[in-house]
């Protein structure tokens, strides 16, 4: 099959096949990627590229945007049906980006953040230092106790030397249920507005495979992608109309300009297929199978923080171990496991090299495999670990991977 891309640029042709094959014969367990549907990638190759739109539905400051209100509509209508909530803002290109148009609608530069600390499981852009967050706000944090597990006592305690303007709640590496009431009663307490980012485990939350953070959170962010298994973006949440005005207004014309049209009619479809009753069991299975591979992981002898998981992902901790996570990510990837290094809670190593490594489910899971596959994937892991120098283990375990993978192709072809 011939595709003009291939005719007109064969270097960038070249790269895509060449992905398409990596993600076909690899193990994406990267957490924060999945796979998504064709019907997604063909909206986000759509005619809509081509439109400018800057605005919202029916209040629009370009003409001819009759149809991208109403893919915009449909998206929005689609989102508050999946959370239950009134408003929804779906402009926004990234998750990062849905977090800093909450900050500029609620907040004054300097005013005070609580958030979960970054090597605890947090997000940069929840307060850390390095992150507009951390540079605009004058940033707090909380974290885990020794069990890996928020202490909520601890976080009251916090807050209430803190008296924050915001608490957010959400985390981009903790593998425990989040308990939002909680959070509100804290808030609640020293008169904070509650912030729930729930970009890791939303696709969890629509299938009521975790807590929602409504009714208690006054603002919600999510990424469309990750659990969501939508194109890449974000999106924002409320039941405050006042509150939605004012995002409404820091995203536009506050943070950015022209929304992505292509992008915002694909999260519509994506939204869809979260809407259909197979999503139910794909995130029960999505569950299953971290729950799996962190039970052999246990069983293996590592060190699996707060000693299992709730949700989608793994956090594992070397801290007793000679090796690093960067380490364990290169070892890993060379027998064609994608994992990703990360900070684990007593981190003793800089960002760069970690004592961690994070592993989820949603990509593999969206590939069709199960607990019997993740069993094998998990000893696959352990055996590489346990004898992390050895390269020619990797280049076995590799071709092992390689077949299994062949047996759960992602895209029967690929769609430019």
């Amino acid at each position: 099959m011939s595709y003009e891309i291939e005719k007109f640029d064969p270097e960038i042709f070249d790269a895509i096949e060449s992905e398409l094959t990596r993600q076909n014969n690899h193990l994406e367990m990267i957490a924060s990627e999945n796979f998504t549907q064709p019907a997604v990638m063909e909206a986000m190759g759509s005619v809509f590229t081509n439109k400018y739109a800057e605005g919202y539905p029916n209040k629009r400051y370009y003409g001819g945007c009759e149809y991208a209100d109403k893919v915009e509509q449909l998206a929005i209508d689609r989102l508050c049906e999946l959370f239950d909530c009134k408003f929804a803002n779906v402009q926004p290109h990234s998750g990062s980006q849905a977090n800093g148009a909450v900050y500029a609608a609620l907040l004054k530069p300097y005013d005070k953040i609580l958030g979960m600390d970054l090597s605890h499981g947090g997000h940069l852009t929840h307060g850390s230092k390095p992150s507009f967050s951390g540079k605009n706000y004058q940033s707090f944090t909380y974290g885990v106790e020794l069990d890996g597990r928020i202490n909520y006592d601890k976080v009251m305690e916090i807050a209430k030397i803190v008296q924050p303007k915001i608490i957010v709640c959400g985390a981009s590496a903790y593998a425990r249920e989040i308990d939002f009431k909680k959070f509100r009663e804290i808030a609640d307490e020293v008169g904070a507005i509650l912030f729930a980012d729930v970009a890791h485990i939303a696709g969890l939350v629509v299938a009521n495979e975790h807590m929602s953070p409504f009714p208690y959170a006054d603002v919600v962010t999510t990424t469309t992608h990750k659990t969501l298994a939508g194109p890449r973006g974000g999106a924002i949440m409320t039941n405050d109309e006042d509150i939605a005005k004012k995002i409404n207004s820091a995203i536009f014309p506050g943070l950015q300009g022209g929304p992505l049209v292509h992008v915002i009619a694909a999260k519509a479809v994506g939204f869809k297929h979260n809407l259909s009753p197979e999503w139910k069991e794909y995130a029960k299975q999505v569950k299953a199978n971290a729950a799996k591979l962190a039970e052999v992981l246990v069983s293996r002898g590592y060190d699996v923080v707060s000693g299992g998981t709730d949700n989608h992902l793994v956090l594992v901790s070397f801290l007793n171990k000679e090796f690093s996570g960067k380490d364990a990510d290169a070892a890993l990837g060379n027998a064609g496991i994608t994992v990703n290094k990360n900070t684990v809670p007593g981190e003793t190593r800089s960002p760069f090299v970690t004592s961690g490594i994070r592993i989820g489910s949603p990509a593999l899971t969206s590939r069709g495999m199960g607990v019997a596959e993740f069993e094998k994937i998990a000893n696959w892991i352990s055996d590489i670990l346990d004898d992390i120098n050895n390269t020619e283990l990797q280049a076995k375990i590799k071709d092992e991977v390689k077949e299994l993978a062949s047996n759960f192709i992602i895209y029967d072809k690929p769609i430019y």
